[in-house]
């Protein structure tokens, strides 16, 4: 029981940082492998100010959420912009060279080494129960993740942002020719995705670390999350996140030996039987 927690626990936090991804790969059709510089920048506005101002660590979270999304409203009106239209190549080869840039840039201001983080005791411990051992930080990592995913499946689906997105991404022109600013609804959804990149950099620090090759080392995880869960489905990402965390964490503990193949096998079988994600639709 204790492993299948810490295994749900691990998933939401993919799911956190990976779900910013999905909104810009899948509703936004914008290959954006930058997306792990997001997360990073995130998580260094949280130690940032932790370390360096004495910031409580619940405070430094709406910074790490506010930093990345106008560090992507800049970018997004300055460069991604232009590349909307570009094919696949172009974007990854545009996204790819912003990663290295964040990399050299955090080594910079930074150093290469890891960043200390020390949560806040009513954060820190175990509650005890026969059976299972539940980590205070994991079950709040388990509680933001539920409620990023029911407020996000909400926005999407239910509200009349959410309707303009649909409605841009589908065909921009009669999206335009109804009102629609379709510009500004993909800056606001870039800062969206930017944003939850950020939460989810600041809630991993803790868990996965921080240092200047963050985005380069979890690119991949990010990426497993939001193929296996199908692009753009919101709830698609959060039930792939968690059946990969569980996979994670076990395979780990039982067969040490194989270490992390066990969710590469589990993206591999998924995707033979639903190339299209477990969740996501063929496209047109």
């Amino acid at each position: 029981m204790t492993i299948l927690f810490d295994g749900i626990a691990a998933g939401m936090l993919l799911f956190l940082i990976s779900v910013g991804l999905s909104v810009t790969l899948g509703l936004m059709n914008f290959v954006n492998l930058a997306h792990g510089a997001f997360a990073m920048l995130g998580g260094y506005a949280c130690v940032v100010l932790l370390n360096g101002y004495g910031v409580p660590f619940l405070a430094t979270l709406p910074a790490a959420i506010i930093v990345p999304a106008l560090a992507g409203i800049v970018l997004e009106r300055t460069l991604y912009r232009r590349l909307y239209a570009a094919s696949d190549l172009d974007q990854v080869l545009f996204s790819i060279g912003l990663v290295f840039m964040s990399v050299a840039a955090a080594h910079y201001f930074f150093g290469a080494q890891q960043q200390p983080l020390h949560l806040p005791e009513f954060l820190s411990g175990q509650i005890h129960l026969p059976g299972v051992d539940i980590g205070v930080y994991r079950l709040f990592l388990i509680v933001a993740g539920l409620a990023v995913a029911l407020l996000l499946q909400w926005s999407v689906i239910r509200t009349s942002f959410g309707a303009r997105l649909r409605a841009a991404v589908d065909n921009q022109r009669v999206a335009r020719g109804m009102g629609i600013d379709v510009n500004r609804v993909f800056s606001l959804t870039f800062a969206l995705g930017s944003a939850l990149a950020g939460l989810g950099g600041a809630l991993g620090v803790e868990m996965l670390g921080l240092d200047p090759e963050f985005p380069v080392k979890y690119l991949v995880y990010f990426l497993i999350v939001v193929s296996v869960g199908g692009s753009g489905n919101i709830l698609g990402s959060l039930y792939a996140a968690i059946l990969l965390g569980v996979a994670d964490v076990a395979g780990k503990y039982y067969v040490p030996q194989i270490g992390a193949f066990i969710i590469y096998a589990v993206m591999v079988a998924t995707l033979i039987f639903r190339p299209h994600g477990l969740f996501g639709r063929p496209h047109k």
